[in-house]
């Protein structure tokens, strides 16, 4: 088959041939259709982000495929089956605390990069092996426009914190970052979810714009300053009434006082969910009082993208047409591409910006 490699952190990835993966007991071999380049992809590559991959290596995190081939112990799928390769794979001898790694794109642990070690190869490829439990049925309306499909690779993620956050129908969540790619789709997927209001505070002006435009009187944007305590008054008054919730989805650049001029707008008994950068490239770190967490009974958490089962809600939000993904811009691209993909998806990072790779039907 024919893939992209990355050869060594800091060169351009090469489009060659490669061994065709085997699927064993447990796995299934995939027919990858479209598979999303994420906005820092160059950052992962260029050896920035610091990422545990180990070259070579082809990379890509999941994507939407068409089944060849099933392992004895699949009891649903079938070849042929249209589905969603969830890149978050987890060890399966541990169930209180698995191991993890993106399968193509990073681990957690020595425990993760031993996953890795197994699990090698990405979704940049004709073909891509995945273990059974991450591959997920789509609908048929999937088969349509696969591209657009793809973009479940960045909105399962922001639905995972706000599963982990128990956000409730007609509650006010304020996106950190929410000018950003991860956290526009914050944005659209609370609002899926039955989020009364989202304040979205962020600098960009355009993007802000965009979201109200989008969405209307439930968005609520705030221009950021800068200023941690006039920022965070500017949140809370746009509010208008308690932020039931905060989700930070802000990248490594960002400063870590812009995530808590975030977090302290939260109400008493509020929930935080960390999911961002901050701090992962140095900096200041993430410093929230202890008196005020105490005494407002304020739950703060992190979390790691999402569980399993978070693929299958995700997939029912689009199929329902509670998040539409028609208004996203896509733009596709063939593996032998995947430098220009790459540069695209720099360029165009912003809210719904989706840059694809689309490997040809083997």
């Amino acid at each position: 088959m024919r893939a992209v490699v990355l050869t060594q952190f800091g060169t351009p990835l090469t489009v060659r041939e490669v061994p065709d993966p085997e699927a064993g007991g447990g796995e299934v071999l995939v027919e990858v259709l479209a598979t999303c380049v994420l906005p820092y992809a160059a950052e992962v590559f260029s050896g920035e982000r610091n990422y545990p991959l180990v070259p070579p290596v082809v990379p890509g995190l999941g994507g939407v495929g068409r089944v060849v081939h099933v392992g004895p112990d699949a009891t649903r799928l079938h070849a042929g089956d249209l589905v969603w390769c969830d890149a978050t794979v987890r060890s399966r001898d541990d169930a209180l605390t698995p191991d993890i790694t993106l399968q193509g794109w990073s681990s957690r642990g020595d425990g993760g990069a031993r996953l890795a070690r197994y699990l090698h190869d990405g979704s940049f490829a004709e073909l891509m092996r995945v273990p059974t439990e991450n591959v997920h049925p789509l609908p048929s309306a999937a088969g349509d426009d696969p591209a657009r499909w793809a973009a479940l690779g960045v909105h399962t993620i922001p639905y995972g914190g706000l599963l982990a956050g128990r956000l409730a129908a007609g509650e006010t969540l304020l996106v950190s970052g929410a000018t950003g790619n991860l956290g526009s789709s914050a944005v659209a997927v609370a609002l899926a979810m039955g989020a009364g209001r989202v304040v979205t505070p962020g600098r960009n002006r355009a993007a802000l714009d965009l979201l109200t435009d989008r969405f209307g009187p439930r968005v609520r944007p705030v221009r950021s300053t800068g200023d941690e305590a006039a920022d965070r008054a500017a949140m809370s008054a746009a509010a208008d009434g308690p932020i039931d919730m905060v989700i930070d989805l802000l990248p490594p650049s960002a400063p870590s006082s812009a995530a808590r001029a975030a977090a302290m707008t939260v109400r008493e008994y509020g929930r935080v969910v960390l999911m961002g950068g901050v701090g992962m490239l140095g900096g200041a770190d993430l410093a929230l009082p202890y008196p005020w967490i105490m005494r407002n009974s304020v739950t703060v958490r992190g979390q790691w993208m999402y569980p399993r089962t978070a693929n299958v809600g995700m997939i029912r939000l689009v199929a329902s047409g509670a998040l539409d993904l028609a208004p996203e811009r896509v733009r596709t691209f063939p593996l032998d591409a995947v430098n220009d993909a790459i540069a695209h998806a720099a360029a165009h990072g912003g809210p719904f910006d989706r840059t694809i790779l689309v490997p040809p039907a083997g």
